[in-house]
């Protein structure tokens, strides 16, 4: 019996899939079979116009509401317009093109052929079919299916904190950040704050206002500091809306402080930095080997290509707040121009957004932004990365993935 039904499903694909092949093609022929036929009623048309025209011509001449100068006049235009339309029509019945011929047989035999051979080349016919329901039970490696399930397990069971902890950031990742929003909400409501929960709420109340950190996003950090006074992800973000707000000298300060807790070789360090030269501080020294350095600041690696050298750190730190600020615009630059030469570098795209976001260039930042998902598309873990980082700075994404 099941082998029955499973023939029985096969036929119906195959005439499902015989019958859009057929009302495509009917669809692809339609124009061509129309055309001379829609040419000659059109003509015919304007014929009969302008034959009523002359009948409308003499009623008015014949009730005086036109003199006869008058529709000598009009019935010689009204006349020399038929004779142009008659001229155009065919002296003998038109014979169908030719080339419409060969156009036809390649919509019926030549596009079928090549679709199915596609088919069979790429697709698997021999796939039986899968149910929703089996793979929901299934879902292996597709993210899409496991938030599915993870869906109507809380629907089911809305009180279970856990669920809702698993699933704010997977929310997020995944760009689902009013969904992410509620997800941490609940966690939150139900398992109590914690400096992650509330730092996650945050960055997703940031992402909704396109990365600015609003009133509600400030008063989730610092409750979040309350519980980890030292928290580097809080201080970031409270630092940074002292900058957003026109606070400059309040931003450096902060800043400042969480570089001086930070260890030399702290990842976010680099970006610190960036922040505290933008509010007109100087910038404290990056170890060059830290992950996430930044090769083009002040303070990395002078042997890499394109650095400045300890003799240009040196100078630097001697430099007025503008030269300094066209150093690193340079350095920008130069950096630019080695990712469209080598562009399958994801922290140089990076950065690059990040510093033109620092130096205030949002135009080159959202065009970097464009070029690095062209280099790292964003159904991608790293494309998903840089439009997070785009709305983190306030970088428009609409239009960036076209």
């Amino acid at each position: 019996m099941k082998a029955r039904f499973t023939y029985l499903g096969d036929m119906l694909f195959w005439i499902l899939v015989a019958a859009l092949t057929a009302a495509l093609a009917v669809i692809l022929l339609y124009p061509l079979l129309r055309g001379a036929k829609a040419a000659e009623n059109i003509r015919a048309g304007e014929a009969a116009v302008y034959r009523d025209q002359l009948r409308e011509l003499d009623r008015d001449l014949n009730g005086g509401l036109i003199t006869a100068e008058e529709a000598d006049y009009a019935r010689a235009e009204i006349g020399r317009r038929l004779i142009a339309v008659s001229a155009d029509e065919p002296a003998e019945t038109p014979k169908p093109a030719r080339h419409h011929r060969f156009t036809e047989a390649f919509v019926l035999l030549v596009l079928p052929v090549l679709g199915l051979c596609l088919y069979l080349t790429t697709g698997r016919p021999d796939l039986p079919s899968q149910p929703l329901e089996a793979r929901l039970e299934n879902p292996g490696n597709d993210v899409a299916v496991l938030i599915t399930n993870a869906e109507r397990h809380l629907a089911e069971k809305p009180d279970d904190g856990k669920g809702w902890d698993v699933l704010a950031p997977i929310y997020f990742r995944t760009m689902r950040v009013n969904d992410a929003q509620v997800a941490y909400r609940n966690a939150i409501r139900l398992l109590g704050p914690s400096p992650v929960r509330l730092d996650g709420l945050a960055e997703t109340l940031m992402a909704v206002s396109d990365g600015v950190v609003t009133e509600e996003a400030r008063q989730v950090l610092e409750q979040s500091l309350t519980l980890e006074p030292d928290n580097p992800r809080a201080r970031f973000y409270i630092a940074l809306s002292m900058e957003q707000a026109g606070r400059p000298d309040e931003a450096r300060q902060a800043f400042e402080a969480l570089a001086k807790q930070s260890p030399a070789d702290a990842p976010w360090l680099p970006l610190v930095n960036e922040h505290i030269a933008m509010n007109g501080g100087a910038k404290a020294r990056v170890d060059p080997a830290a992950p996430g350095a930044d090769p083009a600041a002040p303070g990395a690696d002078p042997a890499a290509p394109g650095n400045p050298t300890q003799q240009d750190v040196a100078a630097a730190e001697t430099m007025s707040a503008g030269d300094r600020q066209q150093m690193i615009r340079g350095m920008v630059e130069s950096l630019d121009a080695k990712l469209s030469e080598e562009p399958n570098n994801f922290e140089g795209w990076v950065r690059l957004v990040r510093s033109y976001a620092v130096l205030n260039d949002k135009d080159r930042a959202a065009g970097a932004l464009k070029r690095g998902l062209a280099a790292f598309p964003p159904p991608g873990e790293q494309g998903r990365q840089l439009l997070a980082l785009a709305r983190e700075l306030g970088i428009a994404t609409e239009g960036a993935t076209q």
